[in-house]
């Protein structure tokens, strides 16, 4: 199961970059651990992050074995158009999360 905390304003103004930050709550596993009988627990990463804005990718983010438990993502964004803010991630075990944020445009 995974959990995401958002840092992300509902309202920006058009042209405007603003900052989304997030950090992913997840179960990592390294696949260097081993279980109670010795047998080797297998590796449970998230291995990609995408943002969309409106329909078009913002970020794409292939993670490995490096990626830190509960990873934290901040990066900008520029919107145009109000629209939904989709983040959608997934693990090694082909489990897909998403989120979605309503962003609205002034001016």
């Amino acid at each position: 199961m995974a959990n995401a905390l958002l840092d992300i304003p509902g309202t920006v103004r058009r042209g405007e970059a603003f900052t989304v930050k997030i950090v992913l709550s997840h179960v990592m596993e390294t696949g260097y651990r081993r279980d109670i009988s010795g047998k080797p627990i297998p590796r449970n990463i998230i291995t990609r992050f995408v943002a969309t804005l409106g329909g078009e990718e913002v970020i794409r983010l292939d993670l490995t074995q490096a990626v830190a438990a509960n990873p934290y993502f901040g990066f900008q964004a520029r919107a145009e158009t109000s629209g939904p803010l989709v983040m959608t991630w997934e693990d090694d075990e082909g489990v897909s999360y998403r989120e979605e944020v309503a962003i609205t445009v002034t001016g």
